[in-house]
């Protein structure tokens, strides 16, 4: 006996004795550890580009659906106008024109603004208690459509004018025009940043899994050697990566679902107010519909998606290169 293995001791022949491990432990054990640094903060960037995403989603949503209502409310009207001009009756104008306007077919109702109401429809600009005995102000009449119907707007301008010569007719299509262009502008912005949410989360998922794969490239090339295929390491793999990416997207899309829940309330509360009613003509109630909280659990559940399937193209270039 050599002097180490004095020092050593006397070795013990343990035969074909083995530590024995509970079979459920062996399945239970995971290749990729779960509660690792890494994996933390790939669900914190996963949930932060979820609720970003969700932000953009309902705000166009809101948007969209305030414009969709302008739209119909301003298509459902006609505005006509009716200048003052010397030696003619600016009141008998106004009437003989509201009457030819309801003899037009498609038009359901009139309403004639009286000089008191026009004075107020003034007031934001030129203050109240004005006089407009001196001032040419016009006399405004407004049509409602039938909905539904189409109006033949070059025989309504030939009555119009014909019932009073100075008289003009708007169909706020001008305004459609920019209502549309805006919805559409704002569409084109969040479907730009839904974009650049996806490359970001695609870009981090990569180096995050080239990390799991470089911490624990030990346990895969023991996984090779004993005749484990890439598909079976990567699978592993996959599962862990979509675990986090749903538990990201559901953090993510919950806290933005909450905000646009809070938000409706908030709006309510602020209601009657200027800001209020400044915000309530930009996107209405704040309020999303079932339909776009359903849009915004999708999207959580996309994004969780596109986080295994990034991975998963990583892992099988990663493989390749142990290989």
């Amino acid at each position: 006996m050599s002097r180490t293995d004095h020092e050593l001791g006397p070795l013990v022949d343990l035969g074909t004795e083995r530590p024995q491990v509970p079979a459920r432990a062996r399945i239970m054990s995971p290749i990729v550890p779960r509660g690792s640094i890494s994996g933390s903060a790939l669900v914190a960037v996963v949930a932060i580009m979820t609720f970003l995403a969700s932000i953009t989603t309902g705000t166009v949503l809101l948007v969209s659906a305030s414009a969709a209502e302008w739209q119909s409310d301003v298509a459902s009207e006609i505005t006509i106008q009716v200048r003052p001009s010397p030696g003619r009756d600016l009141d008998r104008d106004s009437a003989a024109v509201a009457d030819a306007v309801r003899a037009q077919s498609g038009i359901v109702d009139v309403r004639q603004f009286t000089r008191e109401e026009s004075a107020k429809l003034l007031e934001p600009w030129l203050g109240s208690g004005l006089s407009l005995d001196e001032l040419p102000v016009p006399r405004v009449l407004v049509a409602r459509v039938q909905p539904g119907s189409a109006v033949d707007l070059e025989a309504l301008r030939r009555r119009v004018t014909q019932a009073g010569p100075t008289a003009s007719v708007d169909d706020h299509r001008a305004w459609i025009e920019r209502m549309r262009s805006m919805s559409g502008a704002t569409v084109v912005a969040g479907l730009g940043i839904l974009a650049l949410v996806i490359v970001a989360t695609i870009i981090s998922v990569s180096f995050a899994t080239r990390g799991a794969m470089a911490a624990n490239r030990p346990i895969v090339e023991v996984l090779h050697f004993v005749g484990a295929g890439d598909r079976y390491i990567a699978n592993r793999f996959l599962r862990h990566f979509l675990r986090l990416g749903l538990e990201g997207g559901v953090i993510g899309g919950g806290i933005a679902m909450l905000v646009f829940g809070f938000s409706e309330s908030i709006a309510n509360w602020f209601s009657g107010t200027p800001v209020g009613d400044q915000f309530a003509a930009l996107l209405g109630t704040f309020s999303l519909r079932p339909s776009g909280y359903l849009a915004l659990a999708v999207q959580a559940v996309a994004i969780a998606a596109i986080t295994a399937w990034a991975s998963r193209r990583t892992l099988f270039a990663t493989l390749n290169d142990i290989e």
